[in-house]
């Protein structure tokens, strides 16, 4: 049982979701107990019980003790009795000294995971006394803070419900930290929470209520008034700082507040100069596909004027293949992203090829199936020219003066086999030509050929389909920025 889905035979989804809730919440408890955090289970109801560590959380304030993961770890009954004991006095129990074998000590305070009146699990603190350094005052009001956050979860009132998980802007211990009493006011600041604030002109913060006095915002109040956490960024002059308000409690009377606070003033530069060079290359993809548009009507009406019929095809096949690429930078000048999902390629460019080649006399029925991929952008510029020439080849040669009684019909199919992705267009038209062979391909599947295996690093298979018709396998080696889903 080395994971939380284990329990959900032991546990209702409720307990289920409390115990997640606290895993997505305890790098707080690790980092101020500057200790190992061991979530461990009973693995039955009697009074001295078999415990399974089921998740494990090492400290970024302290050394680890541990040299391994402890999930999955079994601690058999009467090995650590303090979980015994707490379990039953619903209370926290300082279990003194432990014998190990990777360190010469280990300290243990146990404390009890309640939900509902009933201890669902056990949390142990763990950590060796020889390593300790000595405690001042950061490092004692740390302590007492993890004991009060502890006696909120042996009374079930901590994680608050429905913890949000941390963000690369969630503040963390080491950025700051702040204790406010029962009536707002500032009881510590952390030496790094003082500078935070020293760069928004926030000064001498002991004495003072912030929120109110200080950093004038709704959600430090909001901590008091709704008794629940609040979150909030803060931008002056020109630096932001994000907070993160946990409410303490004892039993119902609120008795103080700790907040976390961060300096993300270079974290918003960046995001700001990344939203100005995907604005920037949205607006390349925008004029790129204009341009490609403006050449593709050039050359349709150059090919108006032409007499020779097989220019004419010529230069209205270029049209497609350059409408296919401006296909995708339509998609790209929306969506900038490193990947595209194909999905939102094909369709149009079904449309396209329908709408250019097809005619009255003959309505081809165009079917997409199988997984949504993603690919990387320039692959999915390749992937759609590729796909351009093989929709085109099929409706020019499979179904020209072609009459069958079964509706014509094309097919898309996307898939994936261990490291492969694979595509299968697959039509029901004349087949193919019996003196057909690699040798004498046409442009069209020799454009497809070439940007199969020098692009894509992949091939290209043509086979026919019985009774009739013509099946095309493409098969490409799946790489990093390849997904399915």
């Amino acid at each position: 049982m080395n994971d939380l889905t284990a329990l959900e035979k032991k546990l209702n989804p409720d307990e289920l979701a409390h115990l997640n809730d606290l895993i997505r919440s305890w790098d707080l408890l690790a980092d101020l107990s500057f200790a190992d955090l061991l979530l461990c289970v009973p693995e039955t109801n009697m009074p001295v019980s078999p415990y399974t560590v089921v998740a494990h959380v090492r400290p970024t304030t302290s050394r680890s003790i541990y040299r391994t993961e402890m999930e999955g770890m079994a601690f058999q009954p009467g090995e650590r009795p303090f979980f015994d004991l707490a379990r039953k006095s619903l209370e926290g129990i300082d279990g003194g000294l432990l014998s190990q074998t990777d360190v010469e000590r280990i300290r243990t305070l146990c404390i009890p995971v309640t939900y509902g009146g009933k201890v669902i699990a056990l949390l142990s603190r763990d950590f060796s006394p020889d390593d300790q350094r000595a405690a001042g005052d950061l490092e004692m009001t740390y302590f007492s803070l993890f004991r009060r956050l502890g006696v909120m979860i042996s009374q079930g009132n901590y994680p608050f419900k429905g913890a949000e998980a941390e963000t690369e802007f969630t503040p963390r211990v080491s950025d700051g930290v702040i204790e406010l009493d029962a009536k707002g006011y500032v009881r510590f600041a952390s030496p790094n929470s003082v500078s935070v604030l020293s760069r928004l002109q926030v000064h001498q913060l002991e004495g003072k209520r912030l929120g109110i006095d200080e950093l004038k915002c709704e959600s430090i109040p909001l901590i008091f008034s709704t008794r629940l956490p609040q979150s909030d960024e803060i931008s002056l002059g020109g630096q932001t700082v994000t907070l993160k308000g946990i409410p303490l409690l004892e039993g119902a009377e609120i008795t103080g507040a700790l907040l976390l606070i961060r300096d993300i003033s270079e974290l918003r530069r960046r995001d700001k100069l990344i939203r100005s060079k995907d604005s920037t290359i949205a607006e390349i993809h925008h004029r790129v596909k204009n341009n490609l548009q403006t050449i593709s009507s050039l050359l349709h009406l150059q090919s108006r004027r032409l007499v020779a019929e097989e220019a004419q095809v010529a230069i209205n096949d270029s049209v497609r293949r350059i409408r296919s690429i401006a296909v995708v930078h339509e998609i790209l000048s929306h969506n900038p992203e490193a990947s595209i999902c194909f999905d939102d390629v094909i369709k149009p460019l079904v449309r396209l090829v329908s709408e250019g080649l097809t005619s009255p006399e003959i309505t081809i029925d165009f079917k997409i199936e199988g997984d949504t991929v993603n690919f990387p952008s320039a692959e999915t510029t390749v992937l759609a020219v590729i796909l351009n020439e093989l929709l085109q080849n099929t409706i020019q040669h499979g179904f020209q003066n072609f009459s069958t009684e079964e509706k014509p019909e094309v097919a898309i199919h996307f898939g994936s086999r261990a490291d492969t992705f694979e595509i299968t267009v697959t039509d029901n038209g004349k087949g193919l030509p019996e003196a057909f062979s690699e040798k004498n391909f046409g442009l069209g599947l020799t454009i497809v050929r070439n940007l199969i295996e020098t692009d894509l690093g992949g091939n290209v298979e043509l086979s026919p389909k019985a009774p009739t018709g013509t099946v095309v396998l493409i098969r490409i080696p799946q790489l990093t920025g390849h997904s399915a889903y």
